[in-house]
């Protein structure tokens, strides 16, 4: 299970990420307009936590509760995508990818340029005027708070009399509380009348608009909810690490990473974004070049022996040789020709693939054979 499975740390990415793959999904999945600049948002709600945490926003002391910067840091982004969707949403098909791309690209120069958010804005500003690390849980209540945070981060011990859970544990449950949370809200957004016309949107625009929906004023809408959730993820992501870069939050490889996720898992599922960064990240650890802790290669050097790895498979090339040769540090290739199998074989992603087996969505599915229903 070692060998297979992330490790905790791993899956506090899975899901803040996972909540940025889902908020992408929630607006390219169930409207059908490919957001490429979905990086803006993300890295805005970054950005945001940790200008706040540094003093560097009027009216926002540096020891602001964190669930409230997390909803201020959304509110920000969701202007913002006002003001981007104002202009975007009169395109459409791959001109509104594109124009949305750029956007984010020019705020990424802007970001990684701009001395005010750091000495050295390129490596990105790292939180130094805020000495308490970031809580989630009920502000003002200090009983019903936990730290996060790598070093930070609070540990619980003899919880119900035997559990004790480590900083990275009370991290990985906390931000996890934050990410179920959210997706709940997307959740009943999407089940909404709202969320019916943006799946109608999606499948025929024209037709919507003829049956009298006004879908400029839905598309942009759901843009800023999208971007609302984006930034959630942003500033979690920013509150657990407590420094940020215009790499890891406003570059468009970001935006291709949720793309990624929502292939995988399925474009329209909403969960399955958060399924689809989970298998890339699963799969990427487990064929790391890592020589501790768990993966494949470390598994293999350690269970196959040294007879085993000094035997020689063809002209000198050892069995150990051909191990480091194509494994070690080709997780990416392996996770690049995976993606390409999946758009080959199946299109409609992990959950997808299970929703259509099962016929419906798996929740409603799985309870209605519970009950003995037919469908």
């Amino acid at each position: 299970m070692v060998t297979v499975l992330p490790d905790v740390e791993t899956m506090i990415t899975v899901l803040y990420f996972g909540l940025f793959a889902m908020s992408f999904d929630f607006i390219s999945g169930y409207t059908g307009y490919l957001s490429f600049g979905h990086a803006a948002f993300y890295g805005t709600g970054a950005y945001f936590v940790i200008l706040v945490a540094n003093g560097k926003i009027p009216m926002l002391g540096t020891g602001t509760p964190f669930i409230y910067l997390l909803v201020l840091a959304g509110l920000v982004a969701a202007v913002l995508a006002v003001l981007i969707g104002a202009v975007s949403f009169r395109l459409s098909g791959v001109y509104f990818a594109m124009i949305t791309l750029g956007f984010s690209q020019v705020l990424y120069v802007f970001v990684r340029d701009w001395d005010f958010v750091a000495s050295n804005p390129r490596d990105g500003p790292a939180v130094l005027g805020r000495t308490e690390p970031f809580s989630i849980g009920v502000p003002g209540v200090d009983s019903l708070n936990l730290a996060i945070g790598q070093l930070a981060g609070d540990s619980v011990e003899g919880l119900l009399g035997f559990l004790s859970f480590g900083t990275t544990e009370v991290s990985y449950y906390m931000i996890g509380l934050v990410v179920l949370a959210c997706y709940f809200a997307m959740q009943r957004i999407i089940h909404s009348p709202f969320g019916k016309v943006l799946v109608a949107i999606r499948e025929n625009e024209e037709r919507a608009e003829a049956v009298g929906y006004n879908t400029f004023w839905y598309k942009l809408g759901a843009f800023a909810v999208s971007a609302f959730f984006a930034a959630v993820a942003g500033g979690l992501f920013a509150g657990f690490q407590r420094s940020v870069s215009p790499e890891s939050s406003f570059y468009f490889l970001v935006t291709g990473d949720a793309l990624l996720a929502s292939i995988i898992g399925g474009f329209g599922t909403l969960a399955g974004p958060l399924y689809g960064w989970l298998f890339d990240e699963t799969v990427t650890e487990f064929l790391s070049k890592s020589g501790e802790g768990g993966g494949l290669l470390p598994y293999l050097r350690d269970h196959l022996g040294e007879a085993t790895m000094t035997t020689e498979l063809y002209n000198g090339l050892t069995i150990g040789q051909a191990i480091d040769t194509f494994l070690n540090g080709h997780a990416e290739l392996y996770v690049g020709v995976i993606f390409v199998l999946f758009v080959l074989f199946i299109p409609n992603g992990l959950l997808g693939t299970v929703r259509d087996r099962l016929g419906g969505p798996v929740g409603k599915q799985v309870a209605a054979r519970l009950r003995g229903d037919e469908k």
